[in-house]
C-alpha cells in the first residue's frame, strides 16, 4: 500500500473514496486470511498436543503471535471503521473532515495496546502507534509466520504418523510370521532386528506427535510459508531395516518348503562321495597288487563330522528349528560338494598307474596292427620285443617304467621296418 507522508498535502475526497476502497478490500483479505489461520486443523492439533522440545517453544512463540496478529485487526478494523463513519458524515466532505481522514489513513494514528508483548521497539512500552500501511505488514509478518509453523506441524502430522502406523502393521505380520518359523529375539539376528525396530518406530512415533517440528526441513531459499518437506530418515531407514529382515524370513520359509528335498540331495551326494572312496580304497589295493615301485596315495575314509552335522540338520527339520537350519544346509551343501570333489581327485590320484599301463598297452597293441598291416607281424626282432613288452605289461606286479622301455624299443624296430618314421623315447626325448 502506498503511503504519503502525513505532513504531506491533504487528500481530496477521491483520494480518499479509493484509499477506503482499497483497505476495505484488504480488511476482507485478511479477515479471511485470519479466520482460516484459526480454523486450520494444524493448528487446533497443536492447541490440543502435549507439546515438547522445539515444538513446544515455537508454538509458544505463535500463539503470542497470532494473539498480537488480532489485536492488530482489532486496531486495523477500528481505525477502518472511524474513517468510513468520517466519510459517511456529509456527501461532500469538509477541509476539517478530509484533515483528519489524512491523518488517519497515511499518518501513524493507529494505536495497539499491548503492543511490547511482541517484541514492539522501546522497553516498557504498552501501547505503540502505527500507520494503516505498517500495520499491514506487521500483519502479514506475523501471518506468514504464523502459518508457516502451522503448516510445517500439520505437514508432518499428515505424513508420518500414519506412514509409521502402515509399517508397524507390517512389522505385526512380519513378527508373526517370523515367530512361525522360530524367528525369535535371542535366538535369531533377524529376531533382534525385529525387536530393534519395534522400538524405534515406538519411540519415533510418540516424538513425532509431540515435536513434529523436529522433524521438517525446510525449503532452501523459500519464503513461502510451510516450505519444505517431512524429515523421514529415521522412518526410512527402519523400513529398509524391515526389508532386510523380511528377506531373510522368507528365506528360512524357503528353508523350510525345500528342506526334505535338500537333505535328500545331502545323503545322496555324501553317499557318492563314500561308494568313491571305497572304489578308491579297493583301486588303491589292486593297483599295489599289480603294479611294482609305485608311490600309490592313501585313501582316507568319509569324514564322520559331515555325517554327524546331516544328523542334526535332519534334527533341526523334525523340531521345526528353521532358522537354525537354514545356515547350516548351505554350510552342509557346500561341504558335500567338496567331499564328492575330493572323493574323485583321490580315486583318479590312485589309479593313475593303472591308466598309464592301460595306456601302454593300447599303444603296444595299436603298433602290432600297424606292423601287421605291412605284412611284417612275423618279423623275429618284433616277435621277440613284442613278446617281451606284453609279458611285462600283463604280468603282476608290473614295473612301468621297464614297461615303458620295451614298449618303446617295439616301437623303435617298428619304425625302422617301416621306414624311419621317429619314435618318443621316455622323458619326452623323440628319436629314430
Amino acid at each position: 500500500m502506498g503511503v504519503t507522508d502525513p505532513a504531506g498535502p491533504v487528500m481530496d475526497r477521491d483520494e480518499v473514496d479509493r484509499a477506503l476502497a482499497r483497505l476495505g478490500a484488504e480488511h476482507e483479505a485478511i479477515e479471511t486470511s485470519l479466520l482460516a489461520l484459526q480454523d486450520h486443523a494444524g493448528r487446533r492439533l497443536l492447541e490440543g498436543a502435549e507439546l515438547t522440545g522445539v515444538t513446544k517453544e515455537r508454538w509458544a512463540a505463535t500463539e503470542a503471535s497470532i494473539t498480537l496478529l488480532w489485536a492488530y485487526f482489532d486496531a486495523y478494523s477500528g481505525a477502518l471503521r472511524t474513517a468510513r463513519e468520517i466519510r459517511a458524515r456529509r456527501r461532500w466532505s469538509s477541509r476539517e473532515d478530509l484533515v483528519e481522514l489524512t491523518e488517519l489513513l497515511r499518518g501513524e494514528a493507529v494505536t495497539v495496546p499491548g503492543a511490547a508483548v511482541a517484541g514492539a521497539p522501546g522497553p516498557g512500552r504498552l501501547s505503540q502507534s502505527f500507520s494503516l500501511v505498517t500495520l499491514v505488514d506487521r500483519m502479514n509478518e506475523l501471518y506468514a509466520a504464523g502459518l508457516d509453523m502451522v503448516v510445517a506441524a500439520d505437514a508432518v502430522w499428515s505424513a508420518l504418523p500414519a506412514r509409521i502406523d502402515l509399517l508397524a502393521a507390517e512389522l505385526q505380520r512380519t513378527r508373526r510370521l517370523a515367530h512361525s518359523v522360530g524367528v525369535r529375539p535371542g535366538e535369531h539376528p533377524a529376531g533382534d532386528d525385529l525387536d530393534r525396530v519395534t522400538r524405534t518406530l515406538t519411540g519415533l512415533r510418540a516424538e513425532v506427535i509431540s515435536d513434529p517440528l523436529a522433524f521438517w526441513v525446510p525449503a532452501q531459499g523459500s519464503s513461502a510459508p510451510g516450505g519444505g518437506r517431512p524429515d523421514t530418515t529415521v522412518y526410512d531407514r527402519q523400513a529398509r531395516a524391515l526389508d532386510e529382515v523380511r528377506r531373510e524370513i522368507e528365506a528360512v520359509l524357503g528353508v523350510r518348503q525345500d528342506a526334505e528335498q535338500r537333505l535328500i540331495r545331502l545323503r545322496d551326494v555324501l553317499s557318492r562321495a563314500d561308494r568313491t572312496l571305497a572304489e578308491a580304497r579297493t583301486a588303491r589295493g589292486e593297483v599295489l597288487a599289480k603294479i611294482a615301485a609305485t608311490e600309490v596315495p592313501v585313501v582316507s575314509g568319509p569324514p564322520t563330522a559331515l555325517q554327524e552335522q546331516l544328523a542334526t540338520a535332519a534334527e533341526y527339520r523334525r523340531q521345526a528349528r528353521w532358522h537354525r537350519l537354514s545356515p547350516l544346509l548351505e554350510s552342509l551343501e557346500e561341504k558335500a560338494e567338496d567331499e564328492l570333489l575330493r572323493a574323485r581327485e583321490s580315486l583318479t590320484a590312485v589309479t593313475a598307474p593303472l591308466a598309464v599301463r592301460a595306456e601302454l598297452r593300447g599303444r603296444l597293441d595299436a603298433y602290432k596292427a600297424k606292423v601287421a598291416r605291412h605284412g611284417l607281424a612275423e618279423d623275429p626282432l618284433l616277435v621277440e620285443r613284442y613278446d617281451a613288452a606284453r609279458r611285462m605289461l600283463w604280468s603282476a606286479p608290473c614295473d612301468l617304467r621297464v614297461a615303458e622301455q620295451a614298449v618303446l624299443r617295439y616301437q623303435q624296430a617298428a619304425a625302422e621296418l617301416l621306414g624311419g618314421s621317429r619314435v618318443p623315447e621316455p622323458g619326452g626325448r623323440e628319436g629314430r
